[in-house]
């Protein structure tokens, strides 16, 4: 959605959201403070006109009042919302734009929207509300630890560091991004298993040149993975493929949360099997 739509087709916000909003214009709780004229003067700066002067109430409450006023122009609300985003508005205090948009957030999100500022560009962006709870899906479940799996310590901190990046992702509604990210932790886990376990299963590849394809394969022959791990971690292998444009566009379809979701359990399984056959269990 670019700026524009969204100014002409933005969200109409429940009326509890519009008080958390009127919360962050006003600036409580340590946010950025806004005395009853400054909030005037900020409305007017994000293109609100004939704002009415500030009556001598408390701040929040009258900010609440204008916006409810104005919650059916949803393009009005839009306005407040990407101005809270401007950069232009911190030049004072610049490190008190990410704390003011994350706070927005922590609400926004239900509303299935979030604030951005990339590069200095506020915009408004749709959203999974179920990111507000994202210990409800796949992500929360991934709880092998690399350490567990892989001798190399050094390896297992790089790969512990994708699996954080994937949480990243999927916290952020990055859902390509995310499957991208959990393939290359797939690829790397994978490679040190056979290397560490048993080398000779690389063929004649390297460890350089060997598939992700090849090892998925591999480390079923072995036992190392069952039969519903290796199906799965093939489909896991597709969708990392996403990686290339191309091979997105030639499947016509763009993995959402639910696709995101499968992945994680196809990870979920994989490593839990890796944990079940290593070696030092079976000692």
């Amino acid at each position: 959605m670019t700026q524009s739509q969204t100014r002409q087709h933005g969200p109409t916000l429940d009326e509890s959201t519009l008080q958390e909003l009127a919360r962050v214009v006003a600036g409580d709780d340590d946010l950025y403070y806004r005395r009853g004229f400054e909030i005037v003067a900020f409305l007017k700066r994000a293109g609100w006109q004939e704002v009415p002067e500030y009556d001598g109430q408390y701040r929040r409450e009258w900010a609440a009042a204008l916006l409810m006023e104005r919650r059916d122009q949803t393009g009005e609300i839009v306005k407040v919302l990407l101005r809270l985003a401007d950069p232009r508005e911190y030049l004072d205090e610049p490190e008190l734009l990410g704390e003011v948009v994350a706070a927005v957030n922590t609400f926004l999100i239900h509303e299935g929207y979030r604030l951005e500022n990339p590069g200095g560009s506020a915009r408004l962006v749709p959203c999974d509300p179920a990111l507000a709870h994202p210990a409800h899906y796949g992500a929360s479940e991934l709880m092998v630890v690399m350490t567990d799996l892989i001798a190399d310590e050094a390896m297992a901190e790089l790969l512990q560091w994708r699996l954080d990046e994937a949480r990243t992702c999927y916290a952020n509604g990055a859902h390509v991004a995310a499957i991208i990210m959990l393939g290359s932790l797939m690829e790397g886990v994978l490679l040190c298993t056979v290397v560490e376990r048993d080398a000779s299963l690389l063929g004649r590849d390297t460890e350089d040149s060997i598939t992700l394809d090849r090892l998925i394969k591999a480390c079923h022959r072995a036992g190392w993975i069952g039969a519903d791990a290796e199906k799965f971690s093939h489909e896991l292998r597709r969708y990392r493929n996403f990686v290339h444009p191309n091979a997105e566009a030639r499947q016509n379809h763009r993995p959402d949360r639910d696709t995101l979701a499968i992945c994680w359990q196809v990870v979920n399984a994989a490593l839990n099997d890796l944990a079940e056959t290593h070696p030092d269990r079976a000692r």
